[in-house]
């Protein structure tokens, strides 16, 4: 009984020592609080020679749009720095155990870090709060809406890859080569920046997490650490590179194949017969839809390139031949229509030719009639002449009449004949050049296009 009431006792004393410790213990020992201007004023060094060293690190979650026209790229990204405070230590043992605390970010000074390529503020939210642990390393994270400006290369849109950096760097503390100051005074080395992460790291936590691409892929993220120098003051800069692929397939369904389409009905065209226009009429309802699509794709290639994109090249130069097949079908249209032109005023002079032949002979017929009347009457009125003279020179003039008629209507047909075989010459050469125009410009046309499709995709696919 004495010794269960011994050791009921020693419970008791043992459990009424124990410590109870909360982070506002940590907050008063420290004497971090609103009004305290030592932590949030200057750089937070206990000796102004002391170097500030801020780890940066960058992870991208989304890409939220690439704008080729105003070569802007806006990505979504999540930013940590961490650095140490020479004022903030505590002895985690006095405390409980508690190696960290969350606070305020407005309570601590924080690096005036910013990115050269950001062309918007940044409106969306951000983490109200700091991490410090108890050696005095602060620990800072924000999600980032970064709208900036990315030097664009479309030389090979819709098959283009493309770079862009994010460099971030102090607006104010120069670093380990800002040795003369505008007063000719030697200063010391005040903040550093250097990448936490290297690039394989960085490449591989952001393929872990990345939440949206929409077009693009992303592919890489590169990091290089160089010095800004400018007016004898240098400062750390970290650039990240970002570097994406462009995903092509809705492009090549709503563009390239399209024109594809058009240059095959273009070809297509060829059978069509040139008598009743209709193949000149498809032809430049093909050649307007191809307009169309041009003033698309000015909506979206930028004003600005230091190369011709190649698409751009490969529609003008489809709509080039597209309007020389036009042409060619203008001059074999003209040339089948003068054909028929000069059919149909053949035919109008052979119709009135006939008509005025026959006019020439019921002419002829009444003269032989008229003739043979006065003969007639002649022969009556000199009864005393021999009957054998009336019969000879009646057959005499007689005959002599009909061959001179004969030889009129021989040289008639003659003319006839050699008008309508000149003019069926004629025919057959304008015919005949119209379709020589045709078959050639046709071969020209295929080997054109086949030798530009090649190699303008094998540039773009290179």
């Amino acid at each position: 009984m004495t010794c269960a009431a011994f050791l009921l006792l020693l419970i008791i004393t043992n459990g009424g020592s124990c410590k109870v410790c909360s982070y506002q213990d940590v907050l008063d020992y420290l004497n971090l609080t609103a009004d305290s201007s030592i932590f949030k004023l200057t750089r937070p060094v206990l000796d102004h020679t002391h170097i500030t060293v801020v780890k940066l690190d960058i992870i991208v979650y989304a890409i939220l749009a690439v704008v080729e026209k105003t070569q802007t790229f806006v990505p979504f990204i999540w930013v940590s720095m961490q650095w140490t405070n020479e004022h903030i230590s505590w002895d985690p043992a006095q405390f409980c155990g508690i190696t960290k605390i969350s606070i305020p970010k407005d309570l601590l000074w924080k690096p005036d870090l910013f990115i050269y390529e950001m062309t918007e503020k940044d409106a969306s939210p951000q983490n109200p709060n700091l991490m410090v642990t108890f050696d005095g390393m602060v620990i800072a994270g924000d999600d980032i809406r970064v709208v900036s400006t990315c030097k664009m290369d479309v030389h090979k849109f819709p098959f283009d890859t493309q770079e862009c950096s994010i460099s971030i760097s102090s607006a104010m503390h120069c670093s380990i080569y800002c040795l003369i100051s505008i007063y000719s005074l030697p200063t010391v080395e005040e903040m550093r920046v250097l990448p936490s992460s290297n690039s394989s790291l960085v490449t591989k936590f952001s393929q872990q997490i990345m939440k949206t691409q929409g077009e693009w892929e992303f592919l890489r993220m590169s990091v290089n650490n160089t010095i800004l120098v400018y007016d004898n003051r240098s400062w750390d800069l970290v650039i990240y590179t970002v570097t994406i692929k462009r995903r092509p397939l809705l492009h090549v369904i709503n563009f390239l194949l399209p024109i594809l389409f058009f240059l095959t009905l273009d070809l297509a065209s060829f059978f069509i017969s040139d008598h009743q226009g209709e193949k000149l009429g498809f032809k430049v309802t093909v050649l307007l839809a191809i307009s169309v699509l041009l003033l698309i794709l000015n909506e979206i290639l930028p004003a600005m390139s230091n190369k011709t994109p190649l698409i751009a090249a490969y529609c003008i130069v489809i709509f080039a031949l597209m309007l020389l097949s036009l042409l060619e079908t203008i001059l074999v249209t003209y040339l089948i229509e003068k054909d028929e032109l000069g059919l149909q005023e053949n035919q109008e002079n052979n119709h009135k030719d006939t008509k005025t032949k026959n006019c020439d002979k019921e002419d002829e017929k009444r003269a032989v009639c008229e003739s043979i009347c006065r003969d007639s009457e002649k022969d009556r009125q000199h009864e005393l002449l021999p009957v054998l003279e009336e019969v000879n020179s009646s057959l005499q003039s007689g005959e002599s009449h009909v061959m001179l008629l004969i030889l009129d209507e021989l040289r008639k047909l003659q003319k006839t004949v050699y008008l309508h075989f000149g003019y069926r010459e004629e025919r057959v050469k304008l015919v005949s050049w119209a379709k020589r125009i045709n078959r050639s410009f046709f071969i020209c046309y295929i080997i054109t296009v086949s030798l530009f499709l090649y190699l303008i995709f094998r540039e773009w696919i290179s």
